[in-house]
Formats: structure tokens, sequence, C-alpha cells
């Protein structure tokens, strides 16, 4: 039988069953605070929107245009990469704030007290969301806690991953989500974080590499920080590629990671009650542009399959983001912001 990439076998839903049944026999109320979920109109009146993977590991596409991170941060041209995006027709961003390396393009106390040398003096990120409001897009912070199966060895013991207290690893990613959120507050719209397997063994993934000692994490205290300065802000707890799994109930919009074109909704809503969301990766299909030497990449996809996607998923009030390629200069692929140009020229 030809299964949707999103639709959960009786095996995921057993095991998410089963689950919240051992959370509860353990004396902790699986979900059972009430939760609020946040207005998602504005999302689900997109018709889609632009991600970018720049991370502290981009490369650039020319051999002598390599320069450390503080000073890439610093030439980023902000206005010039909201402008791109804003022309091709998107109505959103999601920026990548911490991918696999704890690399923050903005000042965060947080992350300085737990690894000094982490973050930068300007504050990108916020110079960021001026600039999204004043093309009328709105952002989402992408964040990945950068624990996992040692990708950023020295951070993981910092935080607290591998110790045996797990306390310690929660309370510090839920104040660097604090200190973030008062500090943008509505400017930033939305979180969607990565990497929930990593932490939380439960899932269709589990890619804990650290003995927890059995320790859950605390889901809805995330989703509490991180609606800190704007109890509106969005949040997607990712469940990865091609999964639907619920962590908790405390979250408002769908993960959606589905690479290619594929799994198109036939309701706005999933089964859970999330607003639903697509993202695909319109280019380069390993998303950040981590090879030297390498020029940016052109569109997998041509433009119809492209636009009847986007058409399909907005007929049930699911917006799309694609990701594109874009290169530690802060370059995004010229091919694939012409081809979401046509795109928005036809929805029109």
């Amino acid at each position: 039988m030809t299964r949707n990439a999103f639709a959960l076998t009786r095996r995921e839903v057993l095991k998410g069953i089963a689950a919240s049944a051992a959370l509860a026999a353990a004396g902790r109320p699986a979900f059972a605070d009430v939760y609020h979920q946040a207005d998602t109109s504005w999302f689900a009146a997109c018709r889609f929107g632009v991600s970018t993977h720049w991370t502290a590991q981009s490369q650039p596409v020319g051999a002598d245009d390599w320069v450390p991170f503080e000073e890439a941060v610093s030439r980023f041209d902000v206005t010039r990469y909201v402008d791109q995006i804003a022309a091709a027709g998107a109505q959103y961003v999601i920026f990548t704030s911490a991918h696999a390396l704890q690399m923050l393009p903005a000042p965060c106390a947080a992350i300085d007290r737990i690894a000094p040398g982490r973050t930068t003096k300007r504050d990108m990120l916020g110079e960021l969301a001026d600039a999204c409001r004043a093309r009328g897009l709105h952002l989402i912070l992408y964040y990945n806690h950068s624990c996992n199966s040692g990708d950023d060895p020295a951070w993981e013991h910092a935080v607290g991953y591998h110790a045996p207290d797990k306390s310690k690893l929660a309370s510090n990613l839920l104040g660097i989500l604090s200190e973030l959120g008062v500090r943008y507050g509505s400017k930033v719209e939305g979180w969607w974080f990565d990497s929930c397997f990593s932490l939380d063994p439960r899932g269709t993934y589990d890619s804990v590499t650290t003995d927890l000692h059995g320790f859950q994490f605390p889901w809805e205290e995330w989703t509490a920080a991180a609606k800190t300065g704007y109890p509106e802000r969005l949040v997607a707890l990712s469940s990865g590629m091609l999964t639907h799994y619920i962590y908790s109930t405390h979250q408002d919009y769908e993960g959606g990671e589905a690479n290619d074109l594929v799994g198109v909704p036939s309701t706005q809503f999933t089964l859970d009650h999330l607003q639903g969301h697509r993202w695909a990766c319109l280019d380069n299909p390993e998303w950040l542009h981590g090879r030297v030497k390498t020029p940016l990449a052109p569109p997998r996809f041509l433009l119809d399959p492209v636009t009847d996607y986007v058409r399909s998923c907005n007929k049930c009030r699911v917006p799309v983001t694609f990701n594109i390629d874009i290169d530690r200069t802060s370059q995004l692929s010229p091919q694939s912001l012409a081809l979401l140009t046509e795109v928005r020229s036809r929805l029109a």
C-alpha cells in the first residue's frame, strides 16, 4: 500500500500512545497541562517562504572568500539578503540561528556563560528581524541545540548533554531560548526546532548519544521558554525528515520537513491539530553549502511541478517553505530565486 509521506503507521501511533502511558505511569501526566495554541492564521495565509542554512560551516563559492565567523557575520548584508527574498515573492523567512555548531550570529549571555567564544558582537538576528519587518516579511528562526552525534563535542559537554544530571542541560537550553525571546519579542514570530530526536528517544528517529538516566526532556517548559517575550510566537518540534511524531501537544504548527515535493496535504490541520506546513529543498539536497569552491546549486525541480505543488498545498491553507542555497558571503542561488519569481507570477 502506498503511504503518504506524512501519514502515521499503526506502529508509530501505538508507539506514541505507549510513550504517553509510560509518562503517566511515572507520575508525570502526559501533555496534561492546558495549552492554548497560538493563532496560525497569518502563516496559513502565506503561499510560500524561503529558508537558508547560513551557518558557521557555510563555505564560500570563491577560493579566497573564507573569513572567520565573527568577520563573516560582520560582512553579512542583511538588507540585500531580505530584499532578494522579498523580490522573489516569499512572504516569510526561516533563518538558521544555530545548526551543527552552536555558533550564534548575535550576542547571547546564556551561551557565553556555558561556552565563551560562540556568539558575536553584532546582533545580526536583530537586524534581520528589523529588515524583514520593513519589507513586510514574517520571520521564523530555526534553532538546533547542537548535541548531535558529536558534531560539536565541546559544546555537548559544556551544555550538560553528557552530565549525569540532565537538569543542567535543560536549564541551559531554556535559558538561551528565554533570553532571545525577550530580546526579539514580536519581531520573531516563530521557532522551528530541529533534532528533538537527540534529546528524546521516543520518536520515529532515535539519535540520543548520551545516557539519559531515565530523564524525560521537558518539552512543555521548552515551549514556554520559546514563547518568552511573545506568547503568540509559533513553535514546531521537528521529529525528522518525512516523519510525524508528537513529542508534546505544546506546539502550534507542523515541522513538515519533506525535502522533496511530496506529502501533499488534504487538510489545513494535522490529526494532532497542528497547522500544516511543508518544507522542501529547492536546490542543494545537502541543505548547507558546505563544500569549498563549489558553485551555488541550481533548482532540482522544473517550474511546473514547483508551481503545482505550492498551489496544491495552498488549497488547504498550508504554506510551503523552500530552502535555497547560500554561501558564506551571503549570496543566494540566483537561479532558485528566479524560479520562485516565476512561481509567484503564476500564482498571482
